[in-house]
């Protein structure tokens, strides 16, 4: 205990000796949804998987309206309802929101899978795969939406990446043919697509790929959305240590304006178990990129900072899966980030977590530690910060497990004891000492920031903010940061 409290918010005394002002109490707040989905996972339910059964997303902001698209993966499918029903199952799940809380599942984007896609995958792999449309990706090019969607066969690299437009995010989507494809003994594995503009000239690229060979980059022609060159496979832009065993995949590539830098999100790890998300960035659209600690992406390591991995809070059963993210604004420029989380223990239901998404000082993104709920913000003070605390350290290890293409295999669905990681609970004195631990100086500021001293010259700063705690129905006052170690540190105050 001594040396993980050493770690986080150490000492924290002298920082404010006036406390005339009651500190911030946690006041309840109803969750929007349940978490445990099972009562309304049959699928004539489906018009009521608002959050539920969400993969793989990707989201655009159209006038008012977040329009979400995400792998069909349904808990509990039922091929027989599928089939009664006329239900297109397979064909890309389509979302909308007003708010980023509450959701409206709006069908599928599709009525079949495109036809080249299914012919490619089916006659490289030996007849089988192409039996979903997997990692769509949103965007949009001169007035038209253009969406990119993935078809393969597990553990393969018999996969093809096609584009469909329309004049509308509603659809109908006309197919535009494919951007690229792979087969097996190619270096890289055409899934998962993730598209940037280039603001300085305009030039258009496509991140791509998986554990196979690791990712990739591609130039595209703005005008088509289709590859600059046909046939053209790319570059390598990240790959991990041990690349054959342990997986890497879901690349989303964003530009900051504020920063004037290309940020590539990268997912490691098996999807139902320790799923988590690195990034990296570069002042290039195409690369190469870097990371917390200067090292190249394209080097076969494991990079940092980690931003999300399976975590418990109290009072609840935790989360696992917490990967395959995508990152987009609100109209003022705000990011979020989106990505699937399966409930604990068994792994199985995919919810959708929203985050609110900050910066640190020195350009590395960060996210909240709870999902995002719309709540209002306020100026929090020094003497809020009295009372308990639960903290939670983001790190993870490559799991030491047998894995097939980078994943568990069939039954190892759930989390083993160091897979995960636990919260602790602190208390914040009124003079802003933490237990009577050794004592040492914290800085906070009225722009909500907290810098914590961990020793004498070591320090790292959190920003704190208003959110939704969704373990105890409160809200609440947050904060999330980065240690020196590239570990995500979260925190939330419950009382």
């Amino acid at each position: 205990m001594k040396t993980i409290l050493n770690t986080l918010l150490l000492g924290c005394t002298a920082l404010f000796m006036s406390c005339s002002q009651k500190p911030f109490v946690p006041v309840h707040s109803q969750n929007p949804w349940e978490d445990d989905y099972s009562a309304m996972s049959d699928m004539k339910d489906y018009k009521q998987w608002g959050t539920y059964n969400v993969h793989d997303p990707s989201c655009l902001l159209v006038g008012d309206t977040y329009y979400m698209y995400s792998t069909d993966a349904i808990f509990r499918l039922d091929s027989v309802a599928i089939k009664n029903g006329n239900l297109p199952f397979g064909y890309i799940q389509v979302r909308k929101s007003k708010d980023l809380v509450n959701w409206e599942f709006a069908g599928w984007a599709f009525d079949e899978i495109p036809v080249e896609a299914k012919q490619w995958v089916l006659e490289q792999s030996g007849g089988v795969g192409a039996s979903n449309i997997w990692a769509p990706y949103i965007c949009e090019y001169k007035g038209k939406y253009r969406l990119y969607y993935s078809v393969s066969a597990f553990a393969k690299q018999t996969s093809y990446i096609g584009l469909a437009e329309s004049d509308s995010p509603a659809g109908p989507w006309e197919l535009k043919g494919c951007v690229v494809k792979t087969k097996t003994g190619d270096e890289m594995n055409a899934i998962d697509p993730s598209i940037v503009t280039n603001l300085d000239n305009g030039e258009q690229w496509m991140h791509y790929g998986s554990y196979f060979g690791g990712l990739h980059c591609v130039q595209l022609n703005p005008e088509t959305g289709l590859a600059m060159h046909e046939g053209d496979q790319g570059h390598l832009t990240a790959r991990r240590f041990n690349g054959k065993k342990n997986n890497i995949e879901a690349p989303e590539i964003i530009y900051n304006p504020a920063l004037k830098q290309y940020f590539l999100f990268v997912s490691y790890d098996p999807l139902m178990t320790t799923y988590n998300v690195r990034v990296g960035r570069s002042d290039n659209p195409q690369g190469p990129f870097f990371d917390f600690f200067g090292k190249d992406m394209r080097e076969e390591e494991d990079n940092y900072p980690i931003l999300t991995y399976p975590y418990q809070f109290k009072n609840h059963a935790g989360w696992a899966g917490t990967a395959h993210n995508c990152v987009f604004t609100d109209k003022d420029g705000q990011f979020f980030m989106a990505h699937q989380a399966r409930l604990r223990p068994d792994n199985h239901m995919m919810d959708l977590h929203v985050r609110d998404m900050y910066w640190t000082a020195d350009g590395w993104p960060v996210v909240s530690p709870q999902r995002y709920a719309a709540v209002p913000q306020r100026q929090i003070t020094k003497e809020d910060l009295a009372g308990d605390w639960e903290i939670l350290v983001i790190k993870g290890e490559a799991p030491s497990r047998d894995l097939e293409a980078g994943q568990i295999l069939w039954g190892e669905n759930k989390l083993k004891e160091d897979e995960e990681n636990k919260s602790i609970v602190i208390t914040i004195n009124n003079d802003l000492s933490i237990l009577g631990e050794l004592k040492r100086m914290c800085k906070f500021d009225d722009m909500n920031l907290l810098t914590i001293a961990t020793s004498d010259t070591a320090s790292y700063t959190v920003r704190l903010f208003m959110g939704q705690d969704w373990e105890n129905q409160t809200q609440t006052i947050l904060f999330t940061g980065l240690n020196t170690e590239g570990h995500s540190v979260w925190g939330k105050k419950i009382k």
